[in-house]
Protein backbone atom coordinates (compact mmCIF):
# COMPACT_ATOMS: atom_id res chain seq x y z
CA UNK A 1 0.00 0.00 0.00
CA UNK A 2 1.18 3.33 -0.77
CA UNK A 3 1.31 6.30 1.66
CA UNK A 4 -0.68 8.88 0.21
CA UNK A 5 0.48 12.89 0.75
CA UNK A 6 -2.31 15.32 2.08
CA UNK A 7 -0.47 18.45 1.42
CA UNK A 8 3.06 19.05 0.78
CA UNK A 9 4.93 21.89 2.55
CA UNK A 10 6.79 23.12 -0.41
CA UNK A 11 3.39 24.21 -1.97
CA UNK A 12 2.14 25.63 1.35
CA UNK A 13 2.48 29.50 0.68
CA UNK A 14 2.60 31.38 3.85
CA UNK A 15 1.22 34.76 4.26
CA UNK A 16 3.46 38.04 4.61
CA UNK A 17 3.23 39.83 8.08
CA UNK A 18 2.91 43.16 7.98
CA UNK A 19 4.70 45.13 11.07
CA UNK A 20 5.86 48.87 11.94
CA UNK A 21 9.27 49.98 12.50
CA UNK A 22 9.71 52.17 15.42
CA UNK A 23 12.58 54.76 15.78
CA UNK A 24 13.14 57.15 18.35
CA UNK A 25 14.38 60.75 17.59
CA UNK A 26 16.44 60.69 21.27
CA UNK A 27 17.11 58.26 23.34
CA UNK A 28 14.88 57.13 26.36
CA UNK A 29 14.83 54.78 28.66
CA UNK A 30 11.51 52.13 27.48
CA UNK A 31 9.98 52.67 30.82
CA UNK A 32 9.73 56.60 29.80
CA UNK A 33 8.73 55.96 26.31
CA UNK A 34 5.60 52.94 27.06
CA UNK A 35 4.74 55.96 29.97
CA UNK A 36 4.61 58.63 27.66
CA UNK A 37 2.79 56.32 24.87
CA UNK A 38 0.36 54.99 27.57
CA UNK A 39 -0.49 58.64 28.71
CA UNK A 40 -1.03 59.68 24.75
CA UNK A 41 -3.27 57.03 24.22
CA UNK A 42 -5.01 56.06 27.24
CA UNK A 43 -3.58 52.23 26.82
CA UNK A 44 -1.44 49.86 29.72
CA UNK A 45 1.30 48.76 27.66
CA UNK A 46 2.74 46.48 29.87
CA UNK A 47 5.92 44.16 29.77
CA UNK A 48 5.29 40.90 28.68
CA UNK A 49 7.99 37.80 29.20
CA UNK A 50 11.27 38.64 26.96
CA UNK A 51 11.09 36.77 23.18
CA UNK A 52 13.95 34.33 23.55
CA UNK A 53 16.01 33.94 20.34
CA UNK A 54 18.53 30.71 20.60
CA UNK A 55 21.69 31.08 18.83
CA UNK A 56 24.82 29.14 18.84
CA UNK A 57 26.81 30.15 21.28
CA UNK A 58 24.40 32.52 23.17
CA UNK A 59 20.30 32.61 24.32
CA UNK A 60 19.10 36.10 23.41
CA UNK A 61 16.81 38.02 25.27
CA UNK A 62 14.19 40.58 23.59
CA UNK A 63 11.99 42.89 25.94
CA UNK A 64 8.75 42.80 25.04
CA UNK A 65 5.63 45.00 25.94
CA UNK A 66 1.99 44.31 24.92
CA UNK A 67 -1.72 46.56 25.12
CA UNK A 68 -5.02 45.66 24.05
CA UNK A 69 -6.74 48.89 21.89
CA UNK A 70 -10.83 48.20 22.92
CA UNK A 71 -12.11 50.40 20.35
CA UNK A 72 -10.04 48.54 17.44
CA UNK A 73 -10.13 45.22 19.24
CA UNK A 74 -6.08 44.40 18.51
CA UNK A 75 -3.32 43.60 20.60
CA UNK A 76 -0.37 45.43 19.96
CA UNK A 77 3.01 44.02 20.49
CA UNK A 78 6.35 46.36 20.66
CA UNK A 79 9.09 44.20 20.58
CA UNK A 80 12.72 45.59 21.44
CA UNK A 81 15.04 45.06 18.10
CA UNK A 82 18.12 44.69 20.13
CA UNK A 83 18.85 42.38 22.69
CA UNK A 84 18.44 43.57 26.38
CA UNK A 85 21.28 40.80 27.51
CA UNK A 86 22.48 37.72 26.25
CA UNK A 87 23.35 34.34 28.07
CA UNK A 88 26.59 32.31 26.89
CA UNK A 89 25.77 28.41 26.54
CA UNK A 90 29.11 27.68 25.14
CA UNK A 91 32.60 29.12 24.42
CA UNK A 92 33.53 30.32 20.93
CA UNK A 93 36.41 28.30 20.36
CA UNK A 94 36.23 29.30 16.32
CA UNK A 95 38.54 32.59 15.59
CA UNK A 96 35.60 33.75 12.96
CA UNK A 97 32.15 33.24 14.59
CA UNK A 98 29.33 35.11 13.39
CA UNK A 99 27.67 35.48 17.04
CA UNK A 100 28.36 38.15 19.09
CA UNK A 101 26.66 38.87 22.41
CA UNK A 102 24.30 41.60 21.09
CA UNK A 103 21.99 40.84 18.68
CA UNK A 104 19.56 42.71 16.28
CA UNK A 105 16.28 40.81 14.99
CA UNK A 106 16.23 42.78 11.98
CA UNK A 107 20.39 42.95 11.44
CA UNK A 108 19.46 45.39 8.25
CA UNK A 109 17.58 47.87 10.47
CA UNK A 110 19.93 48.42 13.12
CA UNK A 111 18.54 51.80 13.65
CA UNK A 112 15.58 50.87 14.74
CA UNK A 113 14.74 50.29 18.20
CA UNK A 114 10.96 48.47 18.39
CA UNK A 115 9.29 46.50 16.11
CA UNK A 116 5.43 47.00 16.05
CA UNK A 117 3.33 44.05 15.48
CA UNK A 118 -0.68 43.64 15.31
CA UNK A 119 -2.92 40.91 15.83
CA UNK A 120 -4.51 42.23 12.62
CA UNK A 121 -3.87 40.41 9.24
CA UNK A 122 -3.94 44.48 8.13
CA UNK A 123 -2.73 46.38 10.90
CA UNK A 124 -3.30 49.89 11.15
CA UNK A 125 -0.83 51.11 13.22
CA UNK A 126 -2.54 55.06 12.96
CA UNK A 127 -4.55 54.62 15.96
CA UNK A 128 -1.19 54.55 18.09
CA UNK A 129 -0.50 58.17 19.32
CA UNK A 130 3.46 58.48 19.60
CA UNK A 131 5.01 61.20 21.56
CA UNK A 132 5.58 64.54 19.95
CA UNK A 133 9.59 65.33 19.20
CA UNK A 134 10.01 61.11 20.69
CA UNK A 135 9.70 58.99 17.68
CA UNK A 136 9.81 59.03 14.11
CA UNK A 137 6.83 58.48 11.62
CA UNK A 138 6.13 54.46 11.87
CA UNK A 139 7.45 52.77 8.45
CA UNK A 140 5.58 50.14 7.34
CA UNK A 141 7.04 46.81 6.60
CA UNK A 142 6.86 43.67 5.09
CA UNK A 143 8.55 40.21 6.39
CA UNK A 144 8.15 37.30 4.35
CA UNK A 145 7.91 34.04 5.36
CA UNK A 146 11.51 33.18 4.97
CA UNK A 147 12.84 35.65 6.80
CA UNK A 148 14.24 34.73 10.58
CA UNK A 149 11.87 37.00 12.81
CA UNK A 150 8.79 35.88 10.75
CA UNK A 151 9.20 32.30 12.24
CA UNK A 152 9.64 34.10 15.72
CA UNK A 153 6.43 35.97 15.07
CA UNK A 154 4.68 33.09 14.71
CA UNK A 155 5.63 31.52 17.78
CA UNK A 156 5.25 33.96 20.15
CA UNK A 157 1.28 34.96 18.45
Amino acid sequence: MEIQKLYDLDDIEFEDIAIGLVRLAKEVPAHEFFYKINQANNLSFSRKKDLVFHGGYYDYFFPRFEAYHKFSKTCFTFISNKSSESKQKKVQTELFTEEENIKFLLNNQVDVEYILHSSEQFPDFSVILLPENLVFPIQDYTLSSDEELYQIIQYYE
